[in-house]
């Protein structure tokens, strides 16, 4: 039983790591009605930027702060410069994104090379649970994961923003000629799922394989709960 028990934490933290990856392609396409082929290429740069960081000497936590803002800055640039060109052309987004995917995993061969590498874990130690011992950093993953949907949700539910977001979900002409910025709301809205993408990365760098292909493992089960759970919806991705 208590071996049982400890499967359902190890299950529980990927999930929450996946609902955070699920949850950055919802948001990208809800509002921006892209489906982003490179979301995975996002996961995988938030894992390369803390082993970078990690590289220049900065502490583990700096890292995990740092590396998801950087994948959101790559994101914004993505959408100024290739994904705004491709809106209202569902089909030329999955194109667009696909060769983006292909750039950002060939870019990081050149930098970094083909072979996998490893990020340092923080040193926390272990902690007894269901009378196993359990890694703490594990369980600071599901915390952080939890508490980014936490505020995710908070956002688009309970601010100003998030109302003018869901908005613009609704009915983009409607909410533009009420004087909502969409152009505005979509730079950021991609910029915040390509960062959800970079922390879950980030949070995931010391307990796996970071190497360029490590994203295509999180995209499609991604995708698949998205497409479980109906599109359109940012709560749905969350049961799927």
């Amino acid at each position: 039983m208590d071996r049982i028990l400890i499967f359902l934490l190890d299950s529980s933290n990927a999930i929450l790591v996946l609902m955070l990856v699920s949850l950055g392609l919802a948001v990208i396409f809800g509002l921006m009605n892209v489906i982003n082929m490179a979301h995975g290429e996002f996961l995988v740069l938030g894992a390369y930027g803390v082993l970078t960081l990690q590289w220049a000497g900065l502490p583990f936590a700096a890292c995990l702060a740092i590396a998801p803002m950087l994948v959101a800055l790559i994101g914004l640039a993505a959408e100024e410069l290739l994904i705004r060109r491709t809106y209202e052309r569902l089909l030329d987004t999955i194109l667009a994104t696909w060769g983006l995917s292909l750039v950002l995993r060939q870019g990081l061969v050149l930098i970094y090379g083909p072979g996998s590498h490893a990020v340092a874990a923080p040193d926390m130690g272990s902690v007894p649970v269901f009378g196993e011992v359990y890694p703490v950093y594990r369980l600071v993953v599901m915390a952080l994961s939890a508490a980014a949907i936490a505020f995710t949700f908070w956002v688009f539910f309970r601010t100003a923003l998030g109302l003018q977001a869901r908005a613009v979900i609704a009915n983009r002409n409607m909410a533009a000629c009420l004087g909502i910025n969409t152009q505005m709301l979509d730079r950021v809205t991609f910029a915040v799922g390509a960062g959800l993408a970079g922390l879950a990365g980030a949070v995931m760098s010391p307990l796996i394989s970071v190497d360029p292909n490590a994203g295509l493992g999180w995209l499609v089960p991604g995708f698949l709960s998205i497409l479980v759970a109906g599109l359109g919806s940012l709560s749905g991705p969350i049961v799927g």
